[in-house]
């Protein structure tokens, strides 16, 4: 893997935060950036997604269209409460 530098300003406040943390946790700023930095562009990914999931809604299921696709005897899905 690559890495690639990124340099970023951070309020001192942060900052202090951040080496406070790291010291007590015996790891580095850098780990703690990179990984608050995952955790938000994951989150960030899956508001997007699903935004546009919103905007362009995609073709909607039936229950029976769904537990034939899973190729669910008529037994299971009865168990299942799926209606012809």
């Amino acid at each position: 893997m690559v890495l690639k530098a990124l340099p970023v300003k951070i309020p001192e406040e942060i900052y202090n935060r951040l080496s406070t943390l790291a010291n007590k946790t015996h790891r580095t700023k850098t780990f703690y950036v990179r990984e608050a930095l995952l955790s938000y562009l994951e989150d960030l990914e899956d508001t997007y997604l699903a935004l546009q999931a919103l905007e362009e809604p995609g073709r909607n299921y039936s229950m029976v269209e769904v537990a034939r696709e899973m190729g669910l005897t008529k037994d299971e899905e009865k168990e299942l409460g799926v209606d012809d």
